[in-house]
């Protein structure tokens, strides 16, 4: 039986504010709130409520027959929180009914990935710990930011512990192998690739409301009629895109929900079921391995990350920024890793792009990709000076990094001491307790034992007092 993978991220960028090389040193807030709170607001409206009732809606109709997956970065959970709760309610309400799995993802949505083997793994299991304190799911599945994978992220994955990884069924990496089977990571053969429908998704994301699009209009039964065609032994098809593609991309008035809302109903009707990527992962064998030792993505024609560092300026910006990042995760600064959460955000780098391709381009308030890199690198400035502030410069990363283990080491040993001091002062409070109880019960028997002599008197004298009564009885009897 063949099945559909449905999965959907959920991301916000932190809207950078406009920043002079004269704010260095003196302005060390870089963001524009009113931005943010006015885009997540926009979007939550004109898509995540709408897509998500929708999707609440197919689960009620349909049961435990459909199932769908989310993943959320953590930036984009912290955005939530603070400016839209009641997409979070909406999720957990989601994932109550037991049809909805979450995967994992870096928390900045960066691209640690591809330069800090550290800082990526550090990342990917603060999400998790959001995963589980929000849903109480422990992600099994790994989806990098813009699903950029090569053989040796794959292998970090699998060393993370993660089954499986979902990525892009880039035609230059599969060659004239189908999209729609299991496949296993080179390095890590116990790691399973799941590979986006480039087209069925696109379908959907991209030119579903385009009028010029030969495929316009797209009904649902004839989109599933698509994959059941597919020849026999291709079992999995996988569909994978933003949720803001509902609503956004596609406009809630191009019927777009109506669309989605209906594909259980044809989906069933041709004998095909919905299931989860762990599902998948632990039902369906890997067919053969997949060879990726370029780096490849979701974006642009290319599939690679040459929309992040495809020029001088981005390349500049992303070695200076992960530069520190060493510092940064050793120095362990609560303000310091807020920053480097946001400033780490892909879009960030995107915004500098020259490429021609304007598709998924977003420059805010930048007029020119050369204004977004100015802006980025004069904050920048500013953060690794920070970041070099708290501990001399000179002391390289090494020595840093031995410093505070040490200062780490006493840390934990002052904290082991405070446990048992507590220890301690708990089994003293028992043994006083202990001490105070015996105490009253011995004085409870001291009390008791003049009241036992008084009894024990008393009886001799009533059998005296028997024994002179029963004596003339017995004479009478004699005589």
């Amino acid at each position: 039986m063949k099945t559909i993978c449905l999965y959907f991220e959920i991301h916000q960028n932190i809207q950078l504010k406009r920043y002079r090389f004269f704010d260095i040193g003196t302005d060390h807030y870089y963001y524009d709130d009113y931005e943010d709170e006015r885009i997540i607001e926009d979007v939550t409206e004109r898509s995540y409520m709408p897509a998500l009732n929708a999707i609440g809606e197919m689960i009620k109709e349909n049961g435990k027959y459909f199932k769908v997956a989310f993943s959320l970065s953590g930036v984009g959970m912290e955005q939530l929180e603070i400016h839209a709760p009641q997409v979070i309610e909406k999720l957990q309400e989601l994932n109550q009914t037991g049809c909805v799995e979450f995967l994992a993802e870096p928390y900045s949505h960066g691209l640690a990935s591809l330069a800090n083997e550290e800082s990526f793994t550090k990342e990917v299991k603060r999400q998790c710990q959001k995963m589980k304190e929000y849903f109480g799911q422990e992600p099994k599945v790994l989806r990098n930011s813009s699903l950029i994978y090569s053989d040796e992220i794959g292998l970090q994955a699998s060393q993370m512990g993660f089954k499986g990884m979902l990525t892009e069924g880039a035609r230059h990496v599969l060659g004239w192998k189908s999209p729609h089977y299991v496949y296993n990571c080179a390095l890590a053969p116990n790691l399973k690739l799941l590979l986006r429908d480039v087209n069925l998704s696109d379908d959907i994301s991209l030119r579903f409301s385009n009028t010029e699009w030969e495929g316009y209009p797209l009904f649902a039964d004839s989109y599933v009629d698509r994959i059941a065609n597919f020849p026999e032994g291709e079992k999995v098809v996988n569909i994978f895109m933003e949720l803001s593609a509902l609503g956004v991309a596609q406009p809630l008035s191009s019927n777009i929900l109506d669309f989605i809302k209906a594909l259980p109903q044809c989906a069933r009707n041709r004998g095909i079921s919905f299931s989860t990527p762990s599902e998948i992962c632990d039902t369906t064998p890997s067919v053969s391995q997949l060879d990726v030792p370029d780096t490849l993505s979701w974006t642009d024609e290319e599939r690679d990350v040459s929309s992040w560092l495809g020029n001088p300026m981005q390349r500049e910006a992303f070695n200076k920024l992960y530069s520190v990042a060493d510092r940064v995760r050793i120095a362990d600064d609560p303000r310091i890793n807020q920053d480097w959460d946001y400033l780490q955000a892909s879009n960030n780098f995107r915004q500098m792009t020259t490429k021609p391709s304007q598709v998924g381009i977003d420059r805010g308030i930048f007029s020119s990709p050369f204004d977004a890199f100015t802006n980025y690198m004069n904050i920048l400035g500013d953060f690794i000076s920070r970041v070099n502030s708290l501990y001399p410069e000179d002391v390289d990363n090494e020595e840093l990094s031995s410093l505070l283990t040490t200062i780490k080491n006493q840390d934990e040993e002052i904290e082991m001491k405070n446990k048992e001091i507590v220890r301690l002062q708990t089994k003293i409070e028992k043994i006083e307790a202990a001490e105070l109880k015996l105490r009253e019960k011995l004085e409870k028997q001291k009390a008791a034992k003049p009241a036992a002599k008084k009894t024990a008197a008393k009886k001799p004298a009533a059998k005296k007092a028997a024994q002179k009564e029963e004596a003339p009885a017995e004479e009478e009897t004699k005589a």
